[in-house]
């Protein structure tokens, strides 16, 4: 099943990895190894991917597929270079503030206070329509 999507548009793992070509496992490994890789998790552990997260894992897997580059390479470009000189300026400016640690640290257990009305608001719309296209697919 096909969904057109707009390009500001929340993806789910699944998408993402078709998208990438990868498995939805590789996708939740490299979320282990680069702390810059944060998807809104729902209730349940359901994971939705910002455009800026879509645009963070294309990069690290041009860089880990096409360069040739193993992981503890692309988190040393990261770390030296900052992400943004590797996915451009387009990327949110509070999208990498608070990780662009070492991704070897383990994040600290915290609410997430960061979820604005607006994203709320988007979330809810997306998973309305997600719920009305699945129930217009059973009938």
């Amino acid at each position: 099943m096909v969904v057109n999507k707009s390009k500001a548009a929340f993806r789910t793992i699944a998408e993402v990895a078709d998208k990438l070509g990868v498995g939805t496992h590789v996708l939740r490994f490299w979320e282990t190894k680069f702390s810059q890789i944060k998807p809104l998790k729902m209730q349940g552990g359901r994971r939705y991917y910002r455009p800026d997260d879509v645009k963070l894992l294309e990069c690290i897997q041009n860089l880990l597929y096409n360069e040739r580059y193993t992981i503890e390479g692309v988190q040393k470009l990261f770390k030296e270079k900052g992400t943004k000189s590797f996915v451009g300026d387009t990327i949110q400016d509070d999208f990498f503030a608070p990780a662009e640690t070492d991704a070897t640290e383990k994040p600290t257990e915290e609410k997430d206070s960061s979820l604005s009305p607006e994203l709320i608001n988007s979330v809810i719309k997306e998973l309305s329509a997600i719920r009305q296209e699945l129930q217009d697919n059973l009938k």
